[in-house]
């Protein structure tokens, strides 16, 4: 077993070898040319001294870098986990569900994405999103339709639940979860042709949750997009489900 360790650190051993032999060659250079071992004794009980302030500047540094490469890393995994969501479920369900949302006019303007927003324009978008009082009208959109559509995707939310880099992400956990939960309120039913208006209420408080979670994810999503991937980002806008006449054909 040790000499198992050792193989595996043998490159830091000899590297950790090869340092101090140079140190003593050194100091030996040093007596020998200057003939002077008093001061040579000196400065090297000096530089042990100072050994131990050296070892925590360092490790403070060394910390501070592995923290920002680690949270960088992170970031770049629930983004692309985020990513996913939204090519595979997330921008059809806000094309779905916007259908439903009676006052939704006002707050189109903030949910068209453009490739010349700055980070003002960004977040004011956000802000309004975030504040927006939803109003959803179950006449004008298809559960049947919706039903469908996130049973198909159960799968996909499971897997993206259990994924363990969205435990720093408590903003798009809780997106997922109310949608999860509106497919499980919407799959409990058999037909929703004659239930009563105290039904209908709740399930327009689930679709308002689901599509206000939404939104508040879909942003900052198309902002990371703008700043790391503007050629994801340009299909993102050609295709926003918010514009008029959403394409992915280039015209200009």
């Amino acid at each position: 077993m040790q000499n198992g360790l050792f193989k595996r650190h043998r490159t830091l051993v000899l590297i950790a070898v090869a340092l101090l032999a140079l140190a003593v060659v050194l100091h030996i250079a040093h007596v020998l040319i200057f003939r002077d071992p008093h001061h040579t004794i000196i400065y090297l009980f000096g530089d042990i001294a100072f050994l131990p302030v050296e070892v925590v500047v360092v490790a403070m540094v060394m910390e501070r870098i592995l923290a920002s490469y680690e949270r960088r890393s992170l970031l770049h995994k629930m983004n692309m986990v985020i990513g996913t969501f939204f090519s595979e479920l997330g921008t059809q369900l806000l094309g779905e569900l916007s259908p439903a949302v009676a006052n939704l006019d006002p707050l189109r303007p903030n949910l068209c994405v453009a490739g010349n927003w700055d980070a003002a324009r960004w977040k004011a978008a956000q802000g309004q999103a975030g504040q927006y009082p939803i109003k959803i009208d179950l006449d004008r959109i298809d559960l049947d339709h919706l039903k469908t559509l996130l049973q198909s995707k159960r799968d996909l939310l499971v897997l993206l639940l259990a994924n363990p880099n969205l435990l720093e992400h408590e903003h798009f956990t809780d997106l997922l979860w109310a949608v999860s939960h509106l497919m499980e309120e919407l799959a409990a039913r058999s037909g929703f042709r004659e239930l009563p208006s105290t039904d209908r209420d709740h399930l327009a408080g689930d679709i308002k949750r689901a599509f206000t979670r939404l939104i508040c994810q879909w942003l900052p999503y198309c902002r990371h997009l703008q700043e790391t991937y503007p050629y994801i980002f340009s299909i993102v806008v050609r295709t926003n489900p918010f514009k008029a006449d959403p394409s992915p054909t280039v015209y200009a």
